[in-house]
């Protein structure tokens, strides 16, 4: 199982404790590179664009909901790329299994919905940077919310929504991976 952490202090009941928040993979390690079974299959990838395994805990005690990002921040000119974007996980959940980000989102906890990504889709969108463009660093987030629920429709654009959720994040923990074709 890959790991990495976030390390964050918390302050509960007028004292500070640290936390560990935690996100592992049994498919993508730190550094690296994404296995091709979770490539895109398009645009020249030829990957099965099949969403990693994620597991988190540990997460702050005041958390209400989850949210899993994946966004590449070297393509498009620095601009970024959003991959995934799924809000209102239960705060209950500590695992998307893997095949999770399909277009049905069958594999999902009920009440969550998965953000258009910069693909268009309402989906996983695996990597698959331009060829000769350098490399590329993905960034796989798990946010802790404070909120129960994001109330914002699945039509929202991915930037919108990365920012609510980032606004009401009270805790992440991140994988990075890098890709270079």
């Amino acid at each position: 199982m890959m790991r990495a952490t976030l390390t964050f202090a918390a302050f509960l009941s007028g004292t500070s404790a640290a936390m560990t928040f935690e996100v592992t993979s049994p498919d993508i390690a730190p550094g690296k590179p994404v296995p091709q079974k979770f490539m895109y299959n398009a645009y020249g990838c030829t990957g099965e664009n099949i969403s990693p395994a994620l597991s988190w805990k540990d997460a702050p005690a005041e958390t209400k909901s989850f949210a899993v990002l994946a966004h590449d921040p070297d393509a498009r000119a620095g601009a970024g790329f959003w991959h995934w974007l799924v809000f209102n996980i239960p705060a209950s959940t500590t695992s998307l299994s893997q095949g999770a980000g399909e277009l049905a989102g069958k594999s999902l906890p009920p009440g969550a919905i998965q953000a258009e990504n910069d693909f268009g889709d309402h989906s996983w969108g695996g990597p698959c940077p331009p060829p000769g463009s350098g490399a590329h660093n993905y960034i796989y987030t798990v946010y802790a919310l404070g909120v129960e629920k994001l109330d914002l429709p699945k039509s929202i654009t991915a930037a919108v929504a990365a920012q609510s959720i980032m606004k009401n994040a009270i805790g992440k923990a991140s994988i990075t991976v890098p890709i270079t074709r």
